[in-house]
């Protein structure tokens, strides 16, 4: 996955990297109202390999294609199964995996849906400050660089779903929490899931529950402490994520119970108290809610480079790397290695785009219950995350990236670029998308569960 990596083919294992497959429905259990949601350890797949994993969850959770979403904790050290890595050193294990990828999603869903039994979604927040903004200017060679700006804050949100069934057992932990898993970098040759493993194993081991990891939109987030070959590194990072997790987990009531008023006791001073108060029959009913669908918007594309010319560069590129590999210049061969690996996928880029000047941008909103459920394609800001908590601030809102559509890149805030980021540059989305997919969010959501935004 890292372009200044100077290996193809991963040499073992730290941690599996996981599938989750998620299946909820209304309590009426209407088929057609059925939500399959599929979560993979993986940076991302093409559009169509996503297609052939969407199609065959489908038919295995007994759904349909639009209602099954796919999204990725997007660690970059899980493996990259794009089509022009079949050539390269073990890109002859590239297809099998992917079939038995496949395999192993169709038992997923069906084991996932002869599981299905009533279930009581509880929520709450936490914070930790491992992901910081990485948006870094290099005062010195006065450029910007992808890492730890200590100078520029980030969105510190955790937000955790308990999952209990009908007598209060648990039975699922949901975690979303938006960071770039990219401890592991070039120097590492392990496939991982980065920080996401020990966060899950944090968690399991206290809730004696599987964990699933949501990540969030984090286009601008990444470690503080990353970019390193040593896995201990990515397990701490875990477990920090993890133990912030716990402690929402820990501050939530049981379940079908709001934290409400009850009134004030007179004492050396008057005393606000509250309590945990059992949820009545209007209460439950206004949370047995499940509604929303999949959408799109238009959004504005740059003038993309042509294909001609990236294979030059990519031509001249990896000759040059050749070169300097020939000379024993190892800095010099990583970076035009690196240079070539950028139009390498750049060339995937615009082959998966399609014609004309507008992009259709995809993006869910369901209301299941009290929470919105919001996935979203590519790599937006975190800004995404907090301007639309900000225009519902009564609604608990679970935001997931890198839900499709990844070829085209980032979404950065309008005034975010031409100032040189990284995130500009392979990003084939104009100015002001970040902003469109916004409000087209948030006239969904207002569609979907009648709350008008603030």
């Amino acid at each position: 996955m890292w372009g200044a990596a100077r290996h193809d083919a991963a040499t073992g294992i730290h941690r599996p990297i996981q599938a989750d497959v998620l299946i909820l429905e209304p309590h009426n259990g209407a088929a057609e109202e059925r939500v399959a949601r599929l979560q993979l350890d993986l940076v991302g797949l093409t559009n169509e390999q996503a297609d052939r994993l969407i199609a065959n969850l489908a038919e295995a959770s007994g759904t349909s294609s639009a209602r099954c979403l796919i999204t990725y904790s997007h660690s970059h050290a899980s493996g990259f199964y794009v089509p022009d890595r079949v050539s390269l050193p073990g890109g002859e294990w590239i297809e099998p995996y992917l079939d038995e990828l496949n395999v192993k999603v169709v038992a997923l869903g069906k084991e996932a849906l002869d599981s299905l039994a009533e279930a009581t979604i509880t929520y709450a927040f936490s914070r930790c400050d491992m992901a910081r903004n990485r948006d870094y200017h290099d005062e010195q060679n006065r450029i910007y660089a992808t890492g730890f700006n200590p100078d520029r804050t980030g969105d510190d949100t955790v937000l955790v779903g308990r999952v209990t069934d009908i007598e209060g057992a648990i039975r699922l932990v949901i975690v979303s929490y938006g960071c770039h898993p990219t401890t592991l970098a070039w120097d590492n040759t392990l496939i991982s899931p980065d920080y996401v493993g020990a966060l899950r194993e944090v968690v399991e081991h206290s809730a004696s529950a599987p964990c699933c990891f949501f990540q969030a939109p984090s286009g601008d987030l990444g470690p503080r402490d990353g970019f390193v070959g040593d896995v201990e590194v990515a397990d701490r990072n875990g477990k920090q994520v993890g133990h912030a997790a716990l402690s929402a987990l820990y501050g939530m009531g049981k379940p079908r119970t709001d934290f409400a008023y009850a009134g004030p006791v007179v004492s050396g001073a008057t005393i606000a108290t509250w309590n945990w108060k059992q949820q009545d029959g209007d209460r439950l009913s206004e949370t047995s809610v499940l509604k929303g669908g999949s959408f799109e918007v238009g959004v504005n594309l740059i003038d993309l480079p042509t294909l001609s010319s990236l294979r030059s560069d990519l031509s001249r590129y990896t000759e040059d790397q050749t070169e300097a590999d020939e000379k024993g210049d190892t800095i010099a061969a990583r970076d035009h290695g690196a240079r070539a690996e950028r139009c390498r996928r750049w060339i995937g880029r615009i082959e998966m785009l399609p014609e004309g000047k507008a992009f259709p941008y995809r993006f869910s909103v369901y209301q299941f219950g009290d929470a919105v459920w919001i996935t979203c394609s590519a790599e937006p800001y975190s800004w995404l995350q907090a301007e639309l908590r900000r225009r519902f601030p009564n609604l608990t809102l679970m935001i997931s990236s890198l839900a499709g559509n990844n070829q085209v890149a980032y979404l950065l805030p309008r005034e975010d670029y031409g100032k040189g980021l990284y995130q500009e540059e392979p990003s084939s989305l104009a100015p002001g998308c970040l902003e469109t997919v916004a409000d087209a969010i948030t006239t969904r959501i207002e569609e979907v569960t009648g709350f008008p935004r603030t």
